[in-house]
């Protein structure tokens, strides 16, 4: 098993799967916090799909991190 958290050939827009692991928590425990099912943590971890920005404030509490880091910017600095 691989221990890459991000695949870098695909555009990756999300940080919650590399939060999660360094605040060494799983997506189970997200699961149970927000009250959803581990399929859906797993979807928004892999970008499959993505939570409401209101979700996303609730991640971001649950986990105890500023919401900022649960995104990648998409601005680039030229």
């Amino acid at each position: 098993m691989s221990n890459t958290l991000i695949n870098c050939t695909s555009m990756t827009i999300n940080r919650k799967k590399v939060v999660l692991a360094e605040k060494n928590k799983k997506n189970k425990w997200l699961a149970q916090e927000l009250g959803k099912s581990q399929s859906t943590i797993s979807n928004w971890c892999t970008n499959e799909s993505q939570p409401s920005l209101e979700t996303l404030i609730d991640i971001a509490n649950v986990i105890d991190v500023d919401v900022r880091e649960l995104i990648n910017s998409m601005k680039t600095n030229e």
